[in-house]
């Protein structure tokens, strides 16, 4: 075999069979980098699909993901001009952004040539294509055949499969993919299919090995390659990589482009093994079950030759864009000297498509950060005496929350609060009936302690019998489909009541839907319950159950701080959960809050109001000056976002003024209620134009069983604001940012804003770049077209029966139609209401964030009290 031919033998490297002294599971951890964990569907956490790509500039990650997969990860070209038109960028942000780029440019030309190229070439024009094929610019461009500028994609390693499909050849990465797909669906499926996969208990690997030689999808020749192929995972890609060829300094480029071909069913395997010790290597068997499925596939086609590049080809752009952009003729180009000419060429080369998208986000983000700066500051308030406050509320951070707290503030003598929906209590929570336990509280912690749910003994055994009758009737409804001769009669059986519910729920979704829930709530009829507060050691539970007396005052006293609230209390303070309502849908756990793990926030709100009101746990916060009057009450609720309604759910007895504050927020929650819903409804696009009541609206978004947009959800999102509630009170946000409570002179050591940017703000960030994602590459980190997935596996959603297992937002939940987006894809703007010392001793000790913030993953602003507003990247 020649060196010289093959793509990736080369002289310098050992071209020995050895990899004895390489570590398959240690490079296969660092490539996986590349992708994010992926949660099931049923616990929906938002993810930062670029995690583990952070300590990269945002720039230098966008051209790799062009490069390696084709994905562009900025804004298009046609997003840019609906927000230009929307009056979204303002174009001396766009300039100075410009300015700036040219500053950082080593330029042997006029700056005005330049200025004036960059900017035509920023109108986003394309290059017409009868320009390119001019037969006088190729022969420009063979005169110039010795130029040579680099191209990125000359120096990654892609999978040999996908260089055999660019060559023309079969296709054969879409091929290894289909192999893939299939056997992840029967490795992974946690309750769908009829049989589960033998030896599934061995590892992937394992499992795949003792099946693959009786693939029916697989040739003859094929199934007889794999009969002396390892059985141990690592031997096996040791195997394919000797076979292939690959040299040990290109081991985890490799891993890292295989896993970025599915980085759905990849990042499911991450997060598998990362749950238990058991499956650590999973995603060590699915690289080795890919690589070898490509073995099979490619063996008649080794050596892959490498394909070379046409310099000249890659020149024609570059000069057509002087033509295009630069005002310049043929003529006007011959007389140049080479080497202007070659500075002409890198000028146009520098300044890419992807450079001019970069300019126009850097001007969108910096026009909306311009338009909350003038939101915020100063906020003119009217000097009137202000009345006591009767309530306080203490919200989510969650973006719905905005607008909810505005209409409350506006509706009487109440104070609302931002903080992070978990409020704190890390805990998984197990509720009266439930089998499972569900970690409430955002995915990048783990859970202390487990809170149960529980009533009498004879209440609880008679709710869960109910509840098991249920069950039993949709259990042996699906194991009558998967049976083959009961699947015959069944449609018999079930259909004239299906097809009842069909018309039902199609043309009076609002009425049914009421009806339906009020006779399973008849029919469970759940008792009064208590929470499991008091510690206990379960031996056949690894978590602690209930919090220790110290425990119990560690977490009331870090939530008061969180929130801002350590005097003044009023007679009664509302901890207020958030959770959403929708039908026939697969994202329902999107919807929900963030921050409780894809979870309703009531219970842990339930929790927290329930330590803050035990005696004991007050006294010791008043020896530590956090006095907390006997007429102050606390109870829980519950903000429901797809109907904007307010849900007690924990009410103890009230004292006097507590009762009258309580009176008082049922009085104003109506019109609480019909102001959120005005303003809300009116942005979804399947609104009704004949509707008479905005709740009778919302209320069939949430039972309609084809309503594709239930609500926005967290759409929109921008900003992180971290400050006093005085800062941004009055102001409409828009429903555009999370707002977190922060009094920077109760903070000396900046503890609270350190746990605030490492907890609330990562997860924000999360949420932030999880909807950038989706908008921006909705093929790659998105999950399609909501009305035709398919719920796959029990784990999530794929587009028909062969796709990627699906990471990211539906189209719907970020696109108002086809072709109009309703997200604006900005990178988080976070706002820090303090002195600047504060945040640089934050940068100085948070390496992560400040790695964020120097490399373009979030911007950063800052509210001095003395200096003002100040932009910080």
């Amino acid at each position: 075999m020649n060196a010289t031919s093959t793509m990736f033998k080369t002289i310098e490297e050992n071209s020995s069979s050895n990899y004895s002294d390489i570590d398959i599971d240690v490079l296969t951890k660092s490539a996986s980098r590349v992708i994010a964990p992926l949660w099931p569907i049923d616990i929906f956490a938002t993810r930062n699909p670029w995690m583990g790509l952070e300590g990269q500039p945002f720039e230098q990650v966008a051209r790799w993901l062009k490069a390696i997969r084709d994905v562009e990860i900025y804004p298009s070209i046609s997003l840019i001009r609906a927000a230009q038109k929307r009056n979204e960028i303002n174009l001396d942000f766009l300039e100075m952004a410009l300015q700036r780029w040219l500053d950082l440019q080593c330029l042997d030309l006029p700056r005005d040539v330049a200025e004036q190229f960059c900017r035509s070439a920023l109108e986003m024009d394309e290059l017409p294509p009868m320009l390119l094929r001019e037969p006088k610019l190729q022969r420009i461009a063979q005169k110039l055949g010795g130029l040579k500028f680099q191209n990125a994609e000359e120096s990654l390693l892609k999978p040999l499969s996908m260089y055999v499909e660019q060559q023309g050849g079969e296709r054969l990465a879409h091929t290894l993919d289909f192999h893939m797909i299939k056997w992840c669906k029967l490795f992974l499926d946690e309750y769908q299919a009829g049989w589960s996969m033998p030896n599934r208990e061995k590892g992937f690997y394992s499992a795949w090995r003792k099946l693959i030689e009786h693939d029916p999808a697989l040739n003859r020749k094929q199934r007889k390659q794999l009969e002396g192929w390892p059985q141990d995972a690592t031997a096996a890609l040791k195997k394919a990589l000797v076979e292939f060829e690959i040299p040990q300094s290109k081991i985890q480029d490799y891993f890292e482009a295989h896993l970025l071909a599915l980085p759905g069913w990849a990042g499911m395997m991450l997060w598998r093994s990362q749950q238990c010790d058991e499956e650590s290597s999973l995603l060590t068997e699915y690289l080795a079950v890919r690589i070898s499925m490509e073995w099979v596939l490619l063996t008649p086609y080794l050596p892959v030759p490498k394909k070379e590049t046409d310099h000249e080809e890659s020149l024609i752009p570059l000069i057509a864009a002087w033509f295009y952009w630069g005002d310049m003729t043929m003529d006007d180009w011959s007389q140049l000297s080479s080497a202007q000419q070659i500075e002409y060429l890198t000028l146009s080369y520098h300044f890419d498509e992807m450079v001019r998208r970069k300019l126009w986000l850097e001007a969108w983000e910096q026009t909306y950060a311009d338009d909350l700066r003038k939101k915020i500051i100063p906020v003119k308030t009217e000097d009137k005496k202000e009345e006591k406050t009767l309530a306080q509320f203490v919200l989510c951070i969650d973006v719905r929350s905005e607008p909810f707290r505005r209409a409350l503030e506006r509706s009487g003598p109440f104070k609302t609060y931002g903080m992070a929906g978990f409020f704190g209590v890390p805990i998984e929570t197990c509720e009266l009936g439930s089998k499972r336990p569900h970690p409430s509280l955002p995915v990048i912690y783990k859970p202390v302690l487990r809170i149960n749910e529980y009533s009498s003994a004879l209440e609880s055994k008679e709710y869960q019998q109910r509840r098991n009758v249920i069950h039993s009737i949709g259990h042996t409804f699906k194991s009558m489909k998967q049976n083959v001769f009961a699947s015959l009669f069944l449609p018999e059986l079930t259909g004239p009541w299906l097809s009842l519910q069909m018309l039902t729920r199609s043309f009076v979704p609002r009425g049914i839907g009421r009806m339906l829930t009020q006779v399973k709530e008849a029919w469970l009829r759940k008792p009064q319950t208590n929470l499991s507060l008091d510690h206990e050691r379960n031996p056949n539970i690894e978590l602690p159950v209930g919090f220790s007396d110290e425990e119990k005052v560690q977490y009331a006293r870090q939530a008061l701080k969180m929130m801002g609230i350590t005097n003044d209390f009023a007679p009664l303070v509302v901890i207020c959960g958030h959770s959403s309502h929708s039908t026939n849908n697969p994202y329902a756990a999107a919807l929900e809050c963030g921050a409780c793990g894809g979870a309703s926030g009531g219970f842990n709100a339930r929790v927290l109001a329930s330590l803050l009101n035990l005696p004991k746990v007050r006294e010791t916060l008043k020896n530590e000056r956090i006095t907390i009057p006997d007429e102050t009450v606390f109870v829980a609720a519950e903000h429901i976002t797809t109907l904007d309604e307010l849900r007690w759910l924990y009410v103890p007895e009230l004292s006097e003024a507590a009762q009258k504050a309580f009176y008082h927020i049922q009085n104003v929650l109506p019109q609480v209620n019909h102001d959120v819903t005005a303003e809300r409804v009116k942005q979804l696009p399947t609104l009704r134009s004949n509707y008479k009541k905005t709740k009778n609206e919302v209320q069939r978004f949430a039972e309609d069983w084809s309503e594709v947009r239930p609500e926005w959800g967290l759409a929109r999102n921008a900003s992180f604001i971290i400050g006093q509630r005085d800062l941004t009170k009055g102001c409409n946000l828009e429903g555009r940012a999370f707002l977190h409570n922060y009094d920077w002179q109760k903070d000396e050591d900046g503890d609270i804003l350190a746990n605030i940017i490492a907890g609330p703000g990562t997860v924000s960030q999360w949420i932030n770049l999880q909807y950038y994602a989706s908008t921006v590459a909705p093929h790659f980190y998105g999950s399609g077209n909501k009305a035709i997935q398919t719920v796959t596996s029990g784990l999530g959603v794929m587009q028909g029966n062969v796709s990627d297992l699906l990471s990211g937002l539906p189209w719907q939940s970020v696109m108002k139609s086809d072709n109009e987006a309703y997200h604006a894809p900005l990178r988080l703007l976070i706002v820090i209401q303090a002195p600047q010392k504060y945040v640089k001793r934050l940068l100085d000790r948070d390496p992560i964030f400040c790695q964020k913030v120097k490399n373009g993953w979030v911007n950063l602003a800052v509210v001095d009290p003395k200096e003002g507003w100040q932009n910080w990247s």
